[in-house]
């Protein structure tokens, strides 16, 4: 299933319908909800949408005020879902909602947000966080790296990775390190299948030789 990716237009009409969620929801903003989609994505079994999308205008999930308008803003997301759902299983690239911020701000700054919605999923469906290989540990900390150490509690050995990590130099860098991290993770949360070889052309399946007999059974053993 294809999915066509969300306009410039789609896009703000998305941003304004969080925004004007009434209170006391939190949703989650755009940067964040695209990066909480990908940890939605990651999980190695399919997390169902009326799961997670109770997330999107909420954090905590509560429900909507009854009246609140959510039919289009849970099929834009859904939209970008699928998108996403694409990239990830084709191992293909994918651009993050992220943006630039201030000349002040460091790269990790300005991807700092779509971490965020990733920890959110991580914290809400931590099937990913629990399936066991040293293959995790890299990208996983490649994407907390953007994170306060404190708010990584009990992760000894993630931190230690992150110690060995250079901050990205530009956002190129920064962003590079988000669809990397997410599609390395995929090839250990989401195998792919080996792709079977095509037969040769013209190749046929072995048998017997034309107009040849079957021979008899072979004695049973003793």
């Amino acid at each position: 299933m294809t999915s066509k990716p969300l306009t410039d237009d789609e896009f703000a009409e998305l941003d304004g319908l969080l925004a004007t969620l009434p209170a006391p929801l939190e949703p989650l903003e755009c940067s964040a909800l695209d990066g909480y989609l990908v940890g939605v994505l990651l999980q190695p079994r399919p997390v169902p949408a009326a799961r997670w999308l109770a997330h999107v205008h909420d954090v905590d999930g509560r429900p909507a005020p009854p009246g609140t308008p959510l039919d289009r803003l849970h099929a834009l997301v859904l939209r970008r879902h699928a998108e996403l759902n694409q990239a990830i299983e084709h191992r293909q690239w994918f651009d993050p909602w992220v943006f630039e911020l201030d000349e002040e701000a460091s790269p990790s700054e300005a991807v700092m947000p779509w971490v965020a919605g990733f920890a959110t999923a991580m914290s809400l469906f931590p099937a990913l966080m629990d399936l066991p290989g040293p293959e995790m540990l890299e990208p996983l900390a490649t994407l907390f790296a953007h994170l306060d150490p404190e708010d990584l509690e009990d992760a000894e050995e993630l931190l230690a990775e992150i110690e060995t990590l250079e901050p990205p130099a530009d956002m190129t860098e920064a962003v590079d390190g988000l669809v990397r991290s997410a599609l390395l993770l995929a090839d250990v949360s989401r195998p792919r299948a080996p792709a079977r070889p095509a037969p040769r052309p013209g190749a046929r399946g072995r048998g017997p030789a034309r107009g040849a007999r079957p021979g008899p059974p072979g004695k049973p053993r003793r």
